[in-house]
């Protein structure tokens, strides 16, 4: 039998800028992405949003606002991995590369790289929430 993997994954506005991770693994090793990873057994997916923005960008964050499910079978090579990604503001922390990232970097919305799985299409979900949140900063 084949399993469904749950995923979280988090957009950061941080500075007037966005939060990305440059991945240290397969898949997409070396693309950037946003900040995220496996939920675990028995764990929320709003505490392991949370966990896995910490151990990967050094932030403690809140959450602000749910994005969205994303849930294509293909958007990971890996399988079957269903995310759900959130809008996370930092309340502390220091940024720096953590766990599997093997770098951190701050981006302007408009001149993102190219990112891996679908991240693209969630920030571009958030893009107008985004927008408003970056502009008070």
């Amino acid at each position: 039998m084949k399993c469904i993997t749950l995923t979280v994954d988090a957009i950061i506005p941080y500075k007037r800028k966005i939060v990305l991770i440059k991945r240290g693994n397969d898949p997409f090793k070396g693309y950037y992405a946003l900040p995220g990873g496996i939920v675990e057994y028995g764990e929320r997916v709003e505490d392991a949003v949370l966990r896995e923005v910490e151990e990967e960008t050094g932030l403690k964050g809140k959450i602000h606002k749910l994005v969205g499910v994303y849930s294509d079978p293909s958007r990971d090579p890996r399988g079957h991995f269903v995310s759900v990604c959130f809008i996370v503001l930092p309340i502390g922390g220091e940024l720096k590369a953590g766990s599997d990232a093997k770098d951190v970097e701050l981006f302007d919305l408009p001149s993102l790289p190219k990112l891996a799985f679908d991240h693209e299409k969630m920030i571009k979900d958030a893009e107008e929430e985004l927008y408003g949140i970056l502009s008070k900063m």
